[in-house]
């Protein structure tokens, strides 16, 4: 049984070939290296757990895709928009995640037996680690085909 090792890694190259992810890290959330020499943008993925059934996997796994804000030394001008890139940086990792889930759900990930099952939800969030980071979070169940034997 390989599936681990395939829709970890199917999922990371998806990511690095995404021309605003520099770095895909794997793991719990205290490993992502938040020094100041990871380069940025960033996305992690973690399997939270598995269920195996007698013909399928289900892997529950989150992807996370974040960057560094920059605040400008400027005073604020717009109150909308503030004094940072925040909302950019929302919109450019929002889209990472939505073509990841894309890919599963009806793209070549799709094809070779990755599929997402249900809807996918994704969470921003803003200064949750140590630098003003911000990104989304998706939590998802993929489902591949169990190719363990009993023999």
């Amino acid at each position: 049984m390989k599936s681990f090792y395939d829709i970890t890694n199917k999922i990371r190259e998806k990511l690095i070939a995404e021309p605003f992810v520099n770095t895909v890290t794997f793991g719990s959330l205290d490993d992502i290296d938040l020094d100041k020499s990871t380069i940025f943008p960033l996305s992690h993925i973690i399997v939270n757990n598995v269920t195996v059934n007698t013909n399928l996997v289900t892997f529950n796994i989150s992807i996370l895709s974040m960057d560094i804000v920059d605040e400008s030394k400027k005073e604020t001008t717009n109150n909308f928009l503030g004094n940072d890139n925040e909302q950019d940086v929302l919109n450019t990792q929002l889209a990472i995640q939505n073509r990841v889930i894309a890919l599963l759900q009806r793209g070549d990930l799709y094809t070779t037996k990755f599929q997402v099952e249900g809807d996918v939800s994704c969470e921003p969030f803003v200064d949750r680690f140590e630098n003003k980071l911000a990104g989304w979070v998706s939590t998802l169940d993929i489902i591949t085909p169990n190719d363990m034997t009993i023999c």
